[in-house]
């Protein structure tokens, strides 16, 4: 497996650890990202369910979905397949959200 040291941003703690790809491919270091703000609201907007192939995590959306229909029937809920496996990147797929989506849920089940 490869590995590779991970920077951290100013405003976390100093720290560092090695990551192991395992996909056993060469990486480079990783600068964290921070999470998208969440949106004030759902109403109206798309959410994309996103279900990344763990066991159950499909029935787990299947049921968000519900619930968003029956407590927030504007908002439009998307429920995807990723493609391939979970450590396989969906070019597609994050287009998509990018270009369609308000939110994104990342299911996985278990």
């Amino acid at each position: 497996m490869a590995q590779t040291a991970i920077q951290t941003p100013s405003a976390l703690p100093a720290s560092s650890c090695t990551a192991l790809d395992p996909l056993g491919e060469p990486v480079q270091s990783k600068q964290f990202l921070s999470m998208a703000p969440r949106p004030n609201s759902l109403q109206g907007k798309t959410v994309y369910l996103v279900d990344v192939g763990f066991a159950g995590g499909y029935e787990f959306l299947e049921e968000v979905r519900g619930w968003l229909g029956r407590n927030i029937p504007s908002a439009r809920a998307v429920l995807k397949h990723k493609p391939g496996n979970m450590f396989m990147d969906a070019p597609d797929l994050w287009a998509e959200i990018k270009d369609q989506a308000n939110a994104v849920i990342f299911g996985v089940g278990g």
